[in-house]
């Protein structure tokens, strides 16, 4: 696998979708690519209209900085070295958990971003699409 494909996106977003339903919680699922294009985004019947947006910017986000957005937690609270990055970009960058780069022989190449649930569960579920694509890699 050279690129992010929609076939690989859609077993990514299944996996996701599967776990969030394991939990009971109605998501949304985008996969981009490591340009931060959009190859796919998935909404479950009632998620919220909100969390479109926020799981795009999840991954674009972990596609942008290379990290998962959780590890910017800490550094955006007030009074930290990166208080205010959210407000760049246009207001895309998230620093709450959710958003996970997808790295295949040490590079990214494209990411996951999920919203619907508490910060745990979104992290939860994008680690189940994360662990869809190590198995396809």
């Amino acid at each position: 696998m050279e690129k992010l494909n929609l076939d690989t996106a859609k077993k990514l977003i299944d996996s996701a979708e599967q776990e969030a339903g394991n939990i009971g919680v109605q998501m949304v699922i985008s996969v981009l690519d490591d340009g931060g294009n959009l190859i796919a985004t998935h909404r479950m019947d009632d998620a919220w209209l909100a969390s479109i947006d926020i799981a795009h910017n999840k991954a674009w986000t972990s596609v942008a900085l290379k990290m998962p957005t959780s590890n910017l937690e800490e550094a955006t609270v007030p009074q930290a070295e990166l208080w205010g990055l959210n407000t760049t970009n246009q207001g895309k960058i998230v620093v709450f958990g959710g958003g996970i780069p997808l790295e295949k022989d040490g590079k990214v190449v494209g990411a996951v971003g999920v919203s619907g649930g508490a910060v745990p569960q979104d992290v939860q579920v994008a680690e189940a699409a994360v662990n869809a694509f190590e198995k396809e890699k």
